[in-house]
């Protein structure tokens, strides 16, 4: 980590929060959840208090480790993890993703565009540098909002693009609004996936396309498993989570909610390179030290010494410590093949509210 990374870290960790709150927001938010799932209720009724602890919480790590765009690159969320291609920078699979997810909305100049749980703007600029598009950004955070306002204005932006504070399960925007929406990794956070798709569904112009990008449990997940649980558990922990939806919920959920479904797939399958790659210890490589085990090691440590020296708020180790748990169980979740972090869906509001819906194949 450089002095300047480590200074980012030192500024940004607690997001919105004062340096006094970020302890009691670390234990509140760890309070959350329990490896056992019994806490999952509380998780559902609380989803909004969940994630901003959340992001608050972790988003100097992100910006650190990942820069402005908070997702899997083909498929919110973990610094230093990517599908790609062999030879392919993790930049590269970014941007290759995020083109992806306009072409599938058949974007193009004179659109109006939705991002659901924008982040800080990153997505949501180069889609829009891409498609020529004007996007609104949909965020439930503060400090996103400022973020991705300062992202906005730097890039250029403010005429064609914006960041709107609003939760999801109730936007703040009037019915048939956009010209075609998308969430990349960000609908997770619902405490059920059909009252956000709704929502959606709702804002979209009739006849418009809502391309979804989601974290999924996959056919290979057991309920019964203690060994699944506890992976699903630390992913939940590690990354905000309320729950994890299965790819059959996910489809249903799309359905349920009004949308033809068009296309359904894992795109994980489709890459060489596995997504959790990064997190194995037997992988190493320069360009994502800090990712590896050495580099986890020396950011615990500097960051450690940053809390020590009152340079970073209490409550950043613990912090950080949380996104480690995130790593632990996306690592074993993608061995095992019971977890994806990109399960995409394309789903087209139907003309007519007559029209009969139809579902795409898993």
């Amino acid at each position: 980590m450089t002095k300047s990374g480590a200074l980012q870290l030192a500024r940004s960790t607690g997001g919105s929060l004062s340096k006094d709150q970020v302890k009691s927001a670390v234990d509140q938010y760890v309070k959350y959840h329990d490896l056992h799932g019994g806490e999952q209720e509380s998780r559902k009724s609380n989803y909004a208090d969940l994630a901003n602890k959340y992001y608050d919480l972790v988003t100097g790590f992100y910006e650190y480790g990942w820069g402005d765009s908070f997702h899997f690159a083909g498929g919110p969320i973990l610094p230093c993890l990517y599908f790609r291609y062999p030879g392919e920078t993790s930049r590269e699979a970014i941007k290759r993703h995020q083109h992806f997810m306009a072409l599938q909305l058949g974007l193009k100049k004179g659109m109006k565009v939705l991002d659901v749980g924008c982040g800080i703007g990153g997505p949501l600029i180069e889609i829009a540098r891409f498609s020529s598009t004007s996007i609104t950004g949909l965020t439930n955070n503060d400090y996103h909002v400022s973020r991705g306002k300062e992202h906005i204005f730097s890039a250029g932006l403010s005429e064609q693009c914006c960041s709107l504070k609003g939760d999801f399960m109730n936007m703040p925007i009037a019915d048939n609004t956009f010209d075609a929406a998308y969430a990349i990794q960000a609908t997770c956070y619902a405490p059920e996936a059909q009252g956000v798709y709704s929502e959606v569904y709702r804002v979209l112009k009739p006849g418009q396309y809502f391309a979804l990008d989601e974290w999924c449990l996959t056919d290979r997940f057991d309920p019964n498993n203690a060994k699944h649980l506890t992976a699903k558990a630390e992913i939940e922990l590690g990354d905000g989570l309320p729950d994890i939806r299965t790819t059959r919920q996910c489809v249903q959920a799309m359905k349920d909610a009004g949308f033809e479904v068009i296309f359904a797939k894992d795109l994980a399958q489709d890459f060489p390179c596995p997504w959790y790659q990064t997190m194995d210890p037997n992988y190493f490589s320069w360009a994502n030290f800090q990712c590896t085990r050495p580099g986890r090691i020396i950011t615990r440590a500097i960051v450690n010494t940053l809390e020590f020296l009152r340079i970073a708020p209490a409550g950043s180790v613990g912090a950080y410590n949380v996104l480690t748990s995130a790593s632990d169980g996306l690592l074993k979740g993608g061995r095992e093949g019971i977890f994806t972090a990109s399960f995409f869906v394309l789903g087209r509001k139907p003309l007519k509210e007559s029209e009969i819906v139809n579902g795409g194949n898993l």
